[in-house]
C-alpha cells in the first residue's frame, strides 16, 4: 500500500494504522480493505484520478469543536463520549493542541478508553476481511445482476487494476471499496483519524473495544444478497464527485460538532440514495442501528462509580432518536454537550 507521509506531532506511519479504528463500521471496514485486500498498485490506481490538496499541519488556528458529550448516571458515573471519523485533514488537529481543552482534560480524568474495536481486535482484523470478503477467483460477476455489474464496472473504468482486484471481492466489500475512493477524493488522510490521535494523547491502558471483530463481521456477512446489492447500489447512484462532496460536507459537520445535525443529515442522504426503501432500512438496521444498541449496552456496564471512562465511536452513531446518545438516556444518563 503507497505510504503517505506524516507531519511531526501527528501519528507516526506504525500508528497510522490503527486510525481505521473510526467511523463508522462501513467506513472502518473501507479504509481496512483498501490496506489488506487490494495489493499496492490497485490501491495507487484507486486513489490516482483523485488526489487533492493536503493541507499543512496546524493550519487551523485551533482546534475544531467535534462532537463532544458528557453522559453521567447516578453513584457518579460519568461517561466521556467522543464522535470520530476514520479520515481527515492535518488541520484538524493541530501540533500543538490537536483537541480543545475539555476533551483534552477529559482524557486525562478517564480510567479506560474505549473505541468500537480493542487493539487486539484491530491486529486480526485483516485476515478475517480477506476470509469472508475475497474469493480465490473473479466471483463478483457471478452474484451481481447483470445491470449492476455493468454499473460498476463503467465506474472503474479508468483503474483496470482496481476493477480486476474487485471482481474477486463479495459485494458488501466491494461497496466498501467504492467508499475508500470516494473518502481519497474528498482529500482527507487515513492517518489523521481520530483515534489514532487519540493514542496519540493517552498514554494509559486499558483500551478496550465496544464490540468484538465477530459482531462487526457479522453484520456484513449476514447480509442477504439483494441487501448487499442495495448497498453496492446506493454507492454507485451519484456521481464520484457528488460522493466526495457529500464526504466533505460530512467532514465539515464533525468539526461543528452537533451530533443530531449530522443523523439529521445522514438521514436525509439515506433517503435520496436509497434505491428499494425496504432493503435500505434494514441496511440500516443491521449495520448501524443494531450496533448502536450494543455499544449503549456495553457502555453502560463499563461505567463504574467514581471511574470515569473516555468513548470513542463513529460520529454516525451517536445523534438522532436511534443513536448511542439516545440510547444512553433510555438507560438513565443524562447527556449533556462536552
Amino acid at each position: 500500500m503507497r505510504e503517505t507521509p506524516t507531519d511531526a506531532g501527528h501519528a507516526t506511519p506504525a500508528e497510522s494504522t490503527r486510525a481505521v479504528r473510526a467511523g463508522s463500521i462501513r467506513r472502518w471496514l473501507a479504509v481496512c480493505m483498501t490496506a489488506c485486500a487490494l495489493g499496492g498498485s490497485a490501491v495507487d490506481a484507486l486513489a490516482a484520478p483523485a488526489s487533492a490538496p493536503r493541507t499543512a499541519a496546524g493550519a487551523a488556528q485551533a482546534p475544531p469543536r467535534l462532537p463532544f458529550y458528557i453522559a453521567r448516571k447516578a453513584n457518579n458515573r460519568t461517561v466521556y463520549i467522543l464522535g470520530t471519523m476514520h479520515a481527515a485533514k492535518p488541520a484538524d488537529y493541530p501540533p500543538n493542541q490537536p483537541f480543545r481543552p475539555e476533551i483534552l482534560d477529559a482524557l486525562k480524568r478517564a480510567t479506560l478508553l474505549a473505541f468500537e474495536l480493542s487493539p487486539d481486535d484491530l491486529v486480526v482484523s485483516q485476515n478475517d476481511v480477506t476470509r469472508y470478503g475475497v474469493c480465490d477467483t473473479p466471483c463478483l460477476p457471478k452474484q451481481l445482476p447483470d445491470a449492476l455489474w455493468k454499473r460498476l464496472q463503467w465506474r472503474l473504468r479508468d483503474n483496470p487494476e482496481a476493477l480486476a482486484e474487485i471482481q474477486k471481492m463479495r459485494p458488501w466489500l466491494a461497496a466498501l471499496l467504492i467508499e475508500t475512493y470516494d473518502s481519497l477524493a474528498a482529500g482527507l488522510q487515513t492517518e489523521y483519524g481520530t483515534e489514532a490521535q487519540l493514542e496519540n494523547v493517552y498514554a494509559k491502558y486499558p483500551i478496550v473495544g465496544l464490540e468484538t471483530l465477530n459482531d462487526q463481521m457479522r453484520a456484513f456477512t449476514n447480509l442477504r444478497n439483494a441487501e448487499q446489492w442495495e448497498m453496492l447500489a446506493q454507492d454507485l447512484a451519484q456521481t464520484p464527485q457528488q460522493n466526495a462532496a457529500d464526504t466533505r460536507q460530512l467532514h465539515a459537520l464533525w468539526r461543528e460538532g452537533d451530533a443530531d445535525k449530522l443523523a439529521a443529515w445522514s438521514a436525509a442522504r439515506s433517503l435520496r440514495l436509497a434505491q428499494t426503501p425496504e432493503l435500505s432500512n434494514a441496511l440500516d438496521e443491521k449495520i448501524l442501528y443494531r450496533r448502536n444498541r450494543r455499544f449503549a449496552r456495553r457502555i453502560a456496564d463499563l461505567s463504574l462509580p467514581d471511574k470515569p471512562i473516555f468513548v470513542a465511536v463513529g460520529v454516525l452513531h451517536l445523534g438522532g432518536p436511534r443513536g448511542v446518545l439516545a440510547k444512553l438516556r433510555e438507560n438513565g444518563f443524562s447527556i449533556e454537550p462536552g
